[in-house]
């Protein structure tokens, strides 16, 4: 489990100073993916991988001040960040290993993850972890601010259906791991899929 670590701290951990400023335009789209997961207010949501936390205050604004926001991450340098903008005057920071959440059964009604899932060690078991921590009927949204195709032209590779992302093998991933994939998006200015938690 060590060494799955040591690759997510080396590859956030020199960025985190300059997160918020690689995706300066995608605020509107991840405004836009908070809406869709159906959150009420009351409700209970993490941001799994929440990074520098700039999904929290979109997630606060749908679950009002009743409502109960966590942000979790591994990366200690990107909650620093988080802290210092602000974010935790939206939720609780956490640190956290999406694998083994601090998390009873089913207390949330969604997860929110932003370009978590191919930072993934674990693909399955890590979503059938974020499945463990929510209701049934509970949502599940897989984000990020470019779609795949935009993704691999930016990282220098050809689009692959083996990427996790890819629709049916993202679809039997979720489905092995107590989700239903709902509807999927994979367009230049944004990926989106979204999962409903089976009973």
């Amino acid at each position: 489990m060590a060494n799955d670590h040591t690759h997510v701290l080396d590859f956030f951990t020199p960025r985190a100073a300059g997160w918020d400023s690689r995706f300066p335009d995608d605020g509107p789209a991840c405004t836009a993916a908070v809406g869709l997961l159906g959150l009420r207010p009351g409700d209970a949501v993490l941001d799994a991988g929440c990074g520098t936390g700039r999904a929290m205050p979109a997630l606060r604004a749908v679950v009002g001040p009743r409502g109960t926001v966590l942000g979790a991450d591994l990366t200690p340098a990107m909650l620093e960040e988080a802290t210092r903008a602000g974010r935790g005057d939206s939720g609780t920071l956490l640190r956290a290993d999406i694998a083994r959440l601090p998390l009873r059964d089913g207390v949330l009604d969604a997860v929110f993850a932003a370009g978590l899932i191919s930072h993934l060690a674990h693909p399955e078991a890590d979503t059938a972890e974020l499945a463990r921590v929510v209701r049934p009927g509970g949502v599940l949204a897989l984000f990020h601010p470019i779609g795949r195709a935009a993704l691999a032209a930016r990282q220098g590779r050809v689009i692959s259906d083996d990427d996790l992302r890819a629709e049916p093998r993202l679809r039997d991933l979720l489905a092995g791991a107590g989700w239903r994939l709902e509807s999927y998006t994979d367009e230049d200015d944004g990926f989106l899929a979204l999962a409903v938690r089976q009973a």
